[in-house]
């Protein structure tokens, strides 16, 4: 699929050869960070930097087992139209308030920078190594909507109907699609009806991805996270039936449709192909965070749109791996990582088999880049692990439960939490087959009360059967974990689950 122009190509190559000639004396890798909607983009950013900075327990990362890094810590970033990352506001939240950060609503970037020692001869004695790390965040539903530059108005307006059709989107669609039927796409243009379609069109994808129903395939993707562009004409417009209306004919001859196309158009130029060009073509590792038990609780329905929007990602990237030739002219991304996020809601012993189901869901789009010379891993992940393990009492029988701290205002079973104490819950455990967990057949949920405390109560909101086989899988949000502090006062790193695992693949290469 072709994303870029010659022009853009041009753009593209230019920045490149400004970024080798920039980053000769010190190596960078730019890492691009996404992920759809409540994935834990800002949560794993923040706990990343946080980790490197202050010496966090990362046993799996090779060269801060190895003592090779003397110090990680933040530069000025290089791109100066770009806004930055609020680390030291994202941690205030996390440690102090022991809060959440805001999610991801727009592109922004980081820098870190790790001084190490080589672990070759002839580089450690030529002096220390130095790693620049651009961290590039954004949100993944800006990545779906890459696809629209290989496609013209009608196409995108007969595939985003389409979809509002299938019986899974029709009732949430329903005000949309009704509204659309009274619309003649031969009418005058009319600035009123160009709003009241968009905004009902805009609704209708702001309730496919609810918790509930999880759907993951929603562009345009500035529809849902418009920023400075809302209530901009490029934001303005919706698709319209016009097989149905029309039959055979040229939009251009349509006013309505006619005005519809523009705006598409210029929405792919103001929004899409910017994004392309001066960011995502510029990217070198790349990590996609995903919520596969949302789409899990959610249904198969969920798990399909998932699979599918997951590959339209990875149809957007230029996986392999070039040359230093090459690379100055034209980047390719030789190693994505897939994780799973949330692997803190589910005992340990059902991580494995998260990360078989989330390996299921790309393995269509993780064969292409493969096959195109870029490495794809997959990992079962929380960058902030919000819970702990242990065995409590339930009915006479020891169940493995994970313990942790709603967030003030959730609820279960008519019991709303104040965010102060801890509950237990035993989060049962997930199909050893993958295709089984694919299928819709859910995992179930028990309740666990550890004996003799009053305040405990189970942290799933289960469909109330007590464990039954088929009960949804529907998790309490907890709070961040109150931060150990040593005997010396020395407060510890965000505590995590395999974070390190994701760095040694991400960027371990680069610290031998």
């Amino acid at each position: 699929m072709k994303l870029t122009t010659f022009g853009d190509d041009a753009r593209i190559a230019f920045a490149n050869l400004w970024d080798a000639a920039t980053g000769f004396t010190a190596p960078t890798v730019r890492l691009g960070v996404t992920g759809l909607s409540r994935a834990g983009k800002t949560v794993f950013i923040t706990a990343l930097v946080h980790n490197l900075i202050h010496g966090g327990r990362l046993p799996m990362l090779e060269a801060m087992a190895k003592g090779r890094i003397a110090r990680g810590y933040l530069e000025p970033q290089p791109d100066d139209g770009v806004p930055r990352f609020a680390y030291e506001e994202h941690v205030r939240t996390l440690v102090e308030d022991r809060m959440w950060p805001n999610s991801t609503r727009r592109i922004s970037e980081l820098r870190l920078t790790l001084e190490f020692e080589s672990s070759r001869f002839m580089a450690r004695n030529l002096g220390g190594g130095r790693l620049s790390i651009d961290i590039v965040d954004y949100p993944g539903e800006w990545l779906l909507d890459l696809p629209l530059l290989g496609k013209d108005y009608a196409t995108w307006s007969r595939e985003a109907l389409a979809l509002a059709r299938l019986p899974n989107r029709s009732g949430l669609a329903a005000a949309f699609l009704g509204r659309l039927g009274a619309i003649d796409p031969h009418g005058a243009e009319d600035e009123a009806t160009a709003r009241e379609l968009s905004v009902v069109f805009t609704d209708y994808l702001r309730a496919c991805r609810a918790d509930e129903h999880a759907l993951s395939t929603l562009p345009p993707g500035r529809f849902l996270m418009p920023g400075d562009m809302e209530g901009t004409p490029a934001l303005t417009f919706a698709p319209l039936d016009l097989d149905a209306a029309l039959g055979a004919g040229l939009v251009a001859a349509r006013p309505l449709a006619a005005m519809m196309e523009r705006r598409y158009e210029s929405y792919k130029d103001l929004v899409v192909r910017p994004f392309f060009r001066d960011h995502f073509a510029r990217l070198d590792r790349q990590i996609v965070l995903v919520d596969a038990l949302a789409a899990l609780n959610a249904g198969p329905a969920a798990v399909a749109d998932l699979e599918t929007a997951l590959a339209d990602i990875l149809d957007c990237y230029r996986p392999g791996r070039t040359s230093l030739l090459s690379s100055l002219v034209s980047r390719k991304i030789d190693r994505i990582l897939f994780a799973a996020t949330k692997a803190d809601h589910l005992h340990h012993v059902s991580h494995d088999r998260l990360e078989a189901i989330l390996r299921r869901l790309v393995k269509r789009a993780a064969e292409r880049a493969a096959f195109a010379g870029a490495e794809v891993e997959v990992a079962a992940i929380a960058a902030v692990r919000a819970t702990r393990e242990a065995m409590v009492k339930h009915e006479g029988e020891s169940l493995p439960a994970i313990i942790g701290t709603p967030l003030p205002g959730e609820a279960w079973d008519g019991e709303i939490f104040d965010g102060n104490g801890e509950i237990a819950m035993f989060p049962g455990d997930l199909p050893l087959d993958p295709e089984v967990a694919l299928r819709g057949v859910k995992a179930s949920i028990q309740a666990a009360r550890p004996a003799g405390s009053s305040s405990d109560s189970d942290s799933g909101r289960s469909s109330g059967d007590g464990g039954s086989g088929g009960s949804d899988l529907k998790f309490l949000r907890f709070r961040p974990p109150r931060l150990e502090v040593t005997a010396e006062g020395l407060t510890l790193s965000l505590p995590h689950l395999r974070l390190d695992r994701a760095l040694e693949f991400l960027i371990g290469d680069k610290l031998t």
